[in-house]
């Protein structure tokens, strides 16, 4: 569909001057706002205008091969570079049965019933379909709309399997879909390694052993990485293969059905991530050169390849791939009852150039980098579709954005000229502790860089915050727990060193802070509630297929012989006060003192005081902190609590009383005992 710019720049934008009102910078790029979100309305009603948006996003009912309710099988394909299309399968001895044109490069065929009524096509039998090119090739693929497809060996390629297993055979949902959380509190994991063993781990064994341990942490969200069908493992599953496949190297998908209905009966909401912005290059089991050329879903020529990423990238001018990334996400939603996506390669889709964009602009907070003929307006404008099919069809979705950091409006809604996101996934944190523990002695810390930093991306946006996601975790990169405590002797028989009581501390500490002070969402990576010593590094050709970083070893948080144990009660015990006193949800944090020689900074949230003294050596025992509500406090909980392998300088119980005394712009002050490089929150006396 092409569109004219300049009718589209007249287009009106319902609430835009509540855009302005937050970003009043963004005016000057009006004209932009108005076009993207001109494509994304004429997109949206020429849909609606020629089948409806809801039919065209149950694109899953008709393509591929669907049995239908009286027996019958029906195939359908887009292949626009086709001149003859057939499928051939273990069910008729591998015979070609012929499709017929039915116009826009559209495929069909359907396969009568058995006499008895039942489907033609056994369960779980091989499927393949053959196309004879414009160009005289004849090429064998896999139906884009496959559900379910097998690897034969590791990293090889897949086989398509027809998926309809006998009614005794499906899992049947027994549990109601949890409340939408109101913030959240995200468990970031990956199935394969999952598990303690040398292996690719299972949908059962998630279900069975990490679904309750997510659920005793306190986390109320599950966001799985890489379970959309993907053939190299070791891509973290962004190199997508099969779009409509859950991963069958982790099990059937029955068995992924069960590990989300599981979650749901334990109030936890199951999130996935997706691409939609590029794709794997393999063509035997992949998108890559379905019709035998370099488009179809894609863009053709150089526009069509991620040089950087070596994947294809999408080409949402075309309506067959909107209808089958829409459609995918619906299968999802509708079919295992998943809660909400994270959507992963945004720089491809917003950018014509993202390795040249993407990236160098991604430390910048110049809004005029994010307009112009560097963005791919149709990009933009099918993250709008998508957010507005999504949230219209399934108000309690939730959808977060990969970071883009300093793009605007990224979780603004559709009628506000913004892309309409929920959230975005923001790295100014991690960053932070990344810079101070890379670059800096402890001595030497900011404490005004802390908090410029972390508030100077405080704006409409709810933001998800970590100190660590997956990717501070892969082979090459530095975790926090080796970064912070290295080699130190983690056994309870070996004596504490100072490296690792400093360790312990930094990793409680920039935890704590994180979680309470930035955003609207907490993320945490499998493992790193309890200060996993190992990054994960997946088996490959280049590591001889090793699983040995390719796991996550539980038993050490259990072992009550091991100090793991403190950071895993930490973790525990910070999740459960946040889901009792809400900080996530509540108003921003507000900084009362910040004083960089003391290397301390105080600030409150959800009707708490957080108060970290940052400093290595220096303990304070009549330390005077602005208090905004007057009253009685007592220590809610403490970094150095030696439950949490601390040294419990602080008695149990203690009360500090404020005074009405004016301090750092707050009407009330209070006298506490503030130990070295700890953090403590503080809650008026009836609370605790």
């Amino acid at each position: 569909t092409s569109f004219n710019n300049q009718d589209m720049q007249q287009w009106g934008v319902p609430s835009i001057e509540n855009l302005f009102r937050d970003y009043p910078q963004l005016r000057m790029h009006e004209a932009d706002i108005r076009t993207r979100y001109g494509m994304f309305e004429k997109t949206k009603m020429a849909i609606e205008r020629e089948e409806g948006l809801d039919r065209f996003t149950h694109g899953y009912k008709d393509f591929g091969v669907v049995m239908m309710e009286d027996g019958r099988v029906r195939c359908m394909e887009w292949i626009p570079n086709a001149r003859a299309v057939y499928l051939k399968g273990e069910f008729d001895n591998w015979n070609l049965i012929p499709y017929r044109e039915v116009g826009f490069g559209k495929w069909e065929l359907f396969i009568p019933a058995n006499r008895d009524g039942s489907c033609p096509v056994e369960h779980c039998s091989e499927l393949k379909i053959v196309i004879e090119t414009k160009d005289n090739q004849t090429i064998e693929r896999i139906s884009p709309w496959a559900k379910y497809v097998v690897q034969c060996d590791h990293n090889k390629g897949f086989k398509w399997k027809f998926w309809n297993p006998p009614s005794s055979q499906r899992f049947q949902i027994t549990h109601t879909r949890p409340r939408k959380p109101d913030r959240l509190r995200i468990y970031e994991a990956h199935i394969g390694i999952a598990s303690e063993r040398c292996e690719i781990s299972t949908y059962r064994y998630f279900t069975s052993n990490i679904l309750p341990h997510i659920r005793d942490q306190g986390y109320n969200s599950l966001l799985l990485m890489a379970v959309v069908e993907h053939s190299y493992y070791p891509s973290w599953g962004y190199q997508v293969t099969n779009y409509f496949s859950a991963s069958s190297r982790y099990g059937t998908p029955e068995e992924f059905k069960e590990l989300v209905d599981t979650a749901h009966g334990m109030g936890i909401y199951v999130m996935l991530d997706v691409m939609h912005g590029e794709a794997s290059k393999n063509v035997l089991d992949g998108l890559n050169m379905f019709d035998g050329t370099d488009a179809c879903y894609f863009n053709d020529g150089p526009h069509g390849f991620n040089n950087q990423h070596d994947t294809r990238v999408f080409d949402y001018k075309k309506w067959e791939t909107l209808r089958f990334l829409m459609s995918q996400l619906r299968y999802y939603v509708n079919e295992f009852r998943v809660d909400g996506f994270r959507f992963n390669g945004l720089s491809t889709m917003i950018f014509h150039e993202p390795s040249k964009y993407g990236w160098s602009f991604s430390q910048t907070r110049d809004y005029q980098h994010y307009f112009g003929r560097q963005m791919r307006t149709d990009g933009l404008a099918y993250l709008m579709l998508m957010n507005d099919m999504l949230h219209n069809f399934y108000p309690n979705l939730i959808t977060i954005a990969e970071d883009v950091q300093g793009m605007p409006a990224l979780s603004r809604p559709v009628r506000e000229g913004g892309l309409g996101f929920d959230y975005i996934l923001c790295k100014d944190a991690a960053n932070v502790w990344a810079k101070l523990f890379n670059e800096m002695r402890d001595e030497e810390w900011d404490m005004h860089f802390i908090q410029q930093m972390l508030e100077e991306n405080r704006n409409a946006d709810k933001k998800i915050v970590f100190t660590e996601s997956h990717e501070q975790n892969e082979v090459g990169r530095m975790t926090l727990s080796r970064k912070l405590i290295g080699d130190s002797p983690m056994s309870e028989s070996q004596q504490m060193t100072p490296q690792l009581d400093r360790g312990l501390s930094l990793y409680k500490m920039s935890r704590l802070f994180t979680h309470a002070f930035a955003g609207q969402g907490f993320l945490n990576f499998i493992g790193n509630e309890f200060g996993h010593p190992d990054w994960v590094e997946l088996p490959s050709p280049s590591n001889n297929d090793n699983y040995q970083f390719a796991r996550r070893q539980f038993h050490l948080a259990d072992n009550q012989q091991m100090r793991y144990k403190y950071l895993n009660r930490f973790d525990r015990a910070v999740n459960k006060t946040e889901e009792r006193f809400g900080w996530l949800k509540s108003n921003q944090a507000v900084v009362t003192r910040t004083h960089e020689g003391d290397k301390v900074m105080v600030f409150e949230r959800a009707g708490l005081v957080f108060v970290f003294n940052f400093h290595p050596t220096k303990s304070y025992p009549d330390y005077k902190i602005p208090v905004r509500q007057c009253g009685s406090y007592k220590i809610l909980f403490d970094t150095d609590d030696n439950c949490f392998g601390g040294h419990s300088r602080n008695q149990a119980n203690v009360e500090f009383h404020s005074k009405n005394e004016h301090f750092e712009n707050s009407p009330n002050s209070m006298m506490i005992y503030l130990p070295s490089r700890s953090g403590m929150v503080l809650a008026q006396s009836n609370f605790v």
